[in-house]
């Protein structure tokens, strides 16, 4: 049989795993080895040269644009339609299972699914029913909590309290949502893999029926399964079936929404004789990113372990830049992707790739100001994003209390006991005079009833209290005020969901945005310019999908994708990798797969920036260079000097000169004075040691210093008598 059709495309790795033996195969496949092809090419190996019927194979992925992909590559292998195969994502077969086993499974026949919005409300109702508090059993957070425990495999009979009540609550939630499920008829997406992996093990002789038609299962993108999808496969799987599966330990970057780079190892363990092929020829980047990708990843521990290379040659040096701060750490960027297009480039070839959200802000206008069409891949721009609309909405009310579409929307955010008659109330009788609702709430009140005319009032006072408590504030402090005394920090606290620290992160990057704003309108006050700033920005500057455009996204959103430019931005610690994971093992280790993931987007040049000082939650900090950046070896990086230096010294000393000349001038602070001492600078005490400058007030020797000392911590030291030496 001519085979050259399935092997001639495929390296020797490549080939060996098409032609592996009948067992149980791990394939593990480093970022741009092409994993996806010998995922197809296997199962065409299988058709055309092991005899194996198409009815006889599944394949599994997780999205189901991959699913597409995969049919459609098969299909060109097989030149025959792919329709015998059952190809899908873990939950689309497991609803097909479902469908053909609905009494089984003890659904009706026709059940319906829950979306994500369908369920969250489904789970208010119930928290309603039981005379819960909103403001303290918040629905998105039940909904995770329910969510978290099927992907583990658990029922509510499965979960003990010991003895927390807030978790005994949960429980209750857990199973009044259950019994509402089932007389609704409904399901979740969670429940329907739950559900079918429940039909193994429940209903004897299914999973043997399946394990006999299915004698082959192949699984794509393995490191992201989570505990009751892996569970899900080794019991359709049995001892009968062979199971393929592909993926990459390297990778495995979803650990905050159950995914577990463990099923690797696992897997290893659970089937015996278990083949390993390692595909490391990489066919995207230049020999010296895959060099620093490989530095990098080489500090986690437990790794089965593959080292990535490629015969394109060794490439450009990766270009660090040290900016002085986010705002000039955005003009590098930006300068640079107009000098790629000034030189032919193409804009969609550009990427930015970040750790966090909040950080798309600056870039984005900086883009705007540079008018360079971007667009925000995977999200929202940063002025349409929900917690900023909301905040911005309150600020709105306070300006003007006419603004019914502000008014509407923060009324009952937090929730205030303010439901929907009340409103419909308000607007009729808004629109019967003519008025603004804000002017209906006191016209109202005998129709509305003494609960919910109290909600309102104090929804009024809120707004009136915060508008006399912000009036004589700057700006950047009005925005925080309002933010934190309305109550959306309190209400995003809440949120465990994975979205609630992200939504934190862009109020405070809001407040960020207000302290740098400069208005251009010396007629409107700051408040009203910045507003008028905010609705200017949200509805320009983002291209059309069809457009040549820079790409932005979180390194979350760029997995699976590559770009010939990549500018991996906001590498301190603290930032990237993120506070929360710098004392955390595991936590660490994920944010290195991350930093792995970004290094392996680009294709021809990277660059990595980091800033000496980042405005973060409102406030300055002074973070040091991640730690990923000294992982690289100095032989593939070159620094990026700035045309500029703009790391300004914080104090001088004070230049000779004549009396007539010093009084009543300032120290000048210019980066070519001698003995400058910079923010961020390493400095020497006689008595306290070393430490870093943090801040400085004031001018000349009076100058206030902050010094974080090493052994001493944070003091305030006077300049003129501190005798610091730079280090």
């Amino acid at each position: 049989m001519d085979v050259s059709h399935l092997l001639g495309p495929l390296n020797d790795a490549q080939r060996q795993a098409v032609t592996a033996p009948l067992a149980p195969t791990l394939v593990l496949a480093g970022a741009g080895s092409g994993k996806t092809r010998v995922l197809t090419h296997r199962v065409a190996w299988l058709v055309q040269v092991e005899n194996v019927s198409p009815h006889g194979i599944l394949a599994v992925t997780f999205t189901n644009k991959a699913a597409g992909e995969m049919r459609s590559r098969i299909e060109a292998q097989l030149a025959m339609p792919s329709a015998p195969l059952w190809i899908g994502t873990f939950h689309g077969i497991a609803h097909r299972l479902l469908r053909m086993h609905w009494r089984e499974a003890g659904l009706p026949q026709g059940f319906s699914i829950l979306d994500a919005e369908d369920q969250q409300r489904l789970v208010k109702r119930l928290i309603r029913g039981q005379g819960l508090d909103e403001a303290r059993w918040v629905p998105r957070e039940v909904t995770w909590f329910i969510n978290a425990q099927k992907d583990e495999g658990l029922r509510p009979k499965h979960l003990k309290d010991d003895g927390d009540p807030t978790r005994r609550q949960m429980i209750k939630l857990y199973e009044a949502y259950e019994d509402a499920c089932r007389r609704n008829g409904v399901v979740d997406f969670a429940e329907l893999l739950l559900r079918s992996h429940e039909l193994w093990h429940d209903v004897p002789g299914l999973v043997d029926h399946y394990r006999a038609r299915f004698g082959h299962v192949l699984v794509d993108e393995f490191q992201d399964t989570n505990t009751i999808q892996y569970a899900w496969m080794k019991s359709l799987v049995g001892s009968t079936s062979i199971p393929f599966v592909v993926g990459d330990d390297d990778q495995s970057i979803y650990r905050w929404r159950g995914a577990r780079v463990e099923n690797l190892q696992q897997f290893r363990r659970d089937f015996h004789g278990v083949q390993l092929f390692r595909l490391e020829q990489n066919y995207r980047s230049t020999g010296t990113i895959l060099a620093a990708a490989n530095a990098i990843i080489a500090n986690n521990s437990g790794r089965i372990g593959k080292k990535l290379w490629t015969d394109g040659g060794k490439g450009e040096p990766i270009r660090l830049y040290r900016a002085y701060n986010e705002r000039d750490e955005a003009e590098f960027v930006v300068n640079r992707i107009r000098d790629w297009s000034s030189r032919g480039g193409n804009r969609r070839d550009t990427a930015i790739l970040y750790r966090s959200n909040a950080q798309s802000r600056v870039f984005e206008e900086y883009l705007l100001a540079a008018r360079v069409p971007y667009r925000v891949y995977g999200g929202l721009r940063f002025f349409e994003r929900q917690e900023i609309k909301d905040a911005l909405a309150y600020l709105r009310l306070i300006a003007n209390r006419d603004d019914d579409q502000s008014f509407e929307r923060v009324v009952n955010l937090p929730t205030r006991g303010i439901g929907a008659r009340t409103l419909e109330v308000l607007r009729a009788h808004a629109r019967a005079n003519s008025i603004s609702l804000w002017n209906s709430c006191a016209a109202c009140a005998e129709e509305l009833g003494a609960r919910a005319t109290a909600a309102l009032q104090a929804f009024l006072a809120l707004i009136e209290r915060l508008d006399v408590d912000t009036r004589d504030l700057p700006l950047h402090e009005q925005v925080d005020h309002v933010i934190q005394a309305s109550g959306l920090v309190g209400h995003y606290q809440k949120d465990k969901a994975d979205k609630g620290e992200a939504r934190l992160e862009n109020l405070d990057e809001l407040v960020s945005a207000a302290r740098g704003f400069e208005p251009e309108d010396g007629d409107m006050s700051p408040l009203m310019a910045f507003l008028s700033h905010a609705v200017l920005e949200s509805g320009e500057g983002q291209a059309e999908a069809w457009e040549d455009c820079v790409q932005m996204m979180t390194l979350h959103s760029a997995k699976g994708l590559e770009f010939p430019v990549v500018f991996l931005c906001g590498l301190e610690d603290g930032l990237f990798p993120h506070q929360r994971s710098i004392m955390d093992v595991q936590g660490l280790e994920e944010e290195r797969r991350l930093c792995y993931v970004g290094t392996t987007r680009a294709m021809r040049h990277l660059y990595v920036t980091y800033a000496e000082q980042r405005r973060m939650h409102g406030v300055d900090s002074y973070g040091a260079p991640s730690r990923f950046l000294a992982e690289i070896p100095a032989e593939l990086v070159e620094e990026v000097r700035p045309r500029v230096q703009v790391s300004r010294p914080t104090y001088s000393p004070p230049q000779r000169s004549s009396p007539s000349q010093s009084r009543g001038t300032q120290q000048r602070f210019t980066d070519d004075s001698p003995g400058a001492l910079r923010l961020g600078q390493r400095v020497r005490h006689q008595k306290f040691g070393d430490g870093v400058v943090l801040s400085v007030e004031g001018q000349g020797a009076n100058a206030r210093i902050q010094v974080n000392f090493e052994r001493q911590g944070t003091k305030w030291l006077m300049m003129g008598y501190a005798n610091l030496q730079p280090v």
